[in-house]
């Protein structure tokens, strides 16, 4: 198979006394672990050791040594530069030297055939009444107060406080059990038939329910069990749905907003400002898919490995927030590492073919940030953020990346004014 333009290979030679010096230093690293008949650990001449076990056995450690600056070598006389971790192979290695091959992957070659007139809009954005209604009913939602029920018997819509253990075959399985919990009843939180079987019960009752798990219940131990769940209903509370009115509005405490009129403006106003964010999103994706079509490119697959890499690894932090796991995601999702990956593959291939585009759009256009441009907007966002300015900069991971994503927003802004 033919190479491709952007693979490039760089041989270095590590030899003479830096290569001496890496097998001295390894030397001292192995003889602090290794025994050897008559010698206290770490006091085996060298050249005991050597007949032991043989100078061979050094060479490996002593690359590690080496390799650093072996790269550095590489890219200062090669003068590449990398747009992936580059692959090293050993080629040589012996007493007198190490020779190490370096596969270092370059930004191909993007020829953009057209970038104006391309007639890409964004969409118009609209703020119906139905989604006024519905965000003005949610707030009437999450400021709902309970209060406990005379008659204390359970209904739909209710909030029971229960004590429950789960039994299976007669014993307790893990997780199964809890005290004073609130559950919502027609929330559905629980397993199918549990809640509905709550109907009725009273303060201080206790009931068997028989409830047999889903077929596909994440639990291995539960899946299709039938099980008994013993429960006691410790108090039963029922919301009190709240109105428009001042004690409200003061609980809302958001400024200027005194009734249901001005909630309604400040409510439509919101909507509006999200969804100018979310069309701007999409306006600006449309304008790079747009391009993207009258671009000729050969992505080098390990930028898009990269990308799917840098991809999962935002996933498993999101799912960490959560409190969950990729172990516990692929467990519930009955998938593979290999499955995500495949699954992400098309997104990470769009993230490396827009961000080369932008680049060669940057250099066409002849687009610059000024020094004073990134001290500019390190402070206005400082200020907006609230953060002092070398934490943000850290928090961007350096001055770089914030006059990187400068750049980006110039090229973008240009498009615009291109196809509007």
């Amino acid at each position: 198979m033919a190479k491709k333009s952007y693979e490039n290979e760089v041989s270095i030679k590590i030899e003479g006394k830096e290569w001496t010096d890496a097998l001295d230093k390894a030397f001292k690293d192995k003889v602090k672990t290794v025994s050897v008949d008559g010698f206290r650990k770490g006091k085996v001449p060298r050249d005991i050791y050597e007949k032991k076990f043989g100078k061979e056995s050094l060479y490996m450690p002593a690359s590690d040594y080496v390799i650093d600056e072996a790269f550095k070598k590489a890219l200062d006389e090669s003068k590449l530069v990398p747009v992936v971790q580059p692959s090293v192979d050993l080629k040589n290695v012996d007493d007198n030297g190490i020779e190490f091959v370096f596969k270092i992957i370059t930004k191909p070659e993007v020829k953009i055939k057209k970038y104006k007139g391309l007639n890409v809009k964004p969409s118009e954005v609209k703020v119906t009444k139905e989604e006024i209604e519905h965000e003005m009913g949610h707030i009437l939602e999450r400021y709902t107060e309970t209060r406990t029920k005379e008659s204390g018997e359970v209904a739909n819509k209710d909030i029971a406080i229960i004590d429950f253990e789960g039994f299976k075959d007669g014993k307790a399985f893990e997780g199964g059990k809890a005290e004073n919990y609130e559950l919502e009843i027609g929330s559905n939180t629980f397993v199918p038939g549990f809640e509905e079987q709550l109907v009725g019960m009273k303060v201080n009752e206790e009931k068997d329910i028989d409830i047999t798990f889903p077929k596909d219940y994440a639990s291995e131990e539960l899946k299709g069990a039938k099980v008994v769940f013993k429960v006691k209903v410790n108090e039963v509370k029922e919301k009190v749905e709240r109105k428009f009115d001042k004690e409200l509005f003061d609980d809302l405490a958001i400024e200027g907003v005194d009734s249901k009129k001005s909630l309604e403006e400040y409510i439509k106003k919101d909507i509006a400002s999200q969804k100018e964010a979310e069309v701007e999103n999409k306006y600006v994706e449309d304008l790079l898919e747009a391009v993207s079509k009258n671009v000729e490119v050969d992505i080098p697959e390990q930028m898009v490995e990269e990308e799917i890499n840098r991809l999962i690894a935002r996933f498993d932090d999101q799912l960490k927030m959560q409190g969950a796991s990729l172990d516990l995601y692929y467990e519930l999702s009955k998938t593979k590492e290999e499955d995500l990956r495949a699954q992400m593959e098309k997104e990470a291939y769009s993230h490396v073919l827009y961000r080369l585009v932008l680049e060669e759009l940057q250099a066409i256009e002849k687009i610059e940030v000024t020094d004073k441009e990134v001290e500019e907007e390190v402070e206005d966002l400082s200020k907006k953020y609230n953060v002092k300015k070398d934490e943000l900069v850290k928090g961007f991971g350096g001055l770089d990346l914030i006059k990187y994503d400068l750049e980006v927003r110039k090229v973008i802004e240009k498009l615009k004014e291109y196809n509007k």
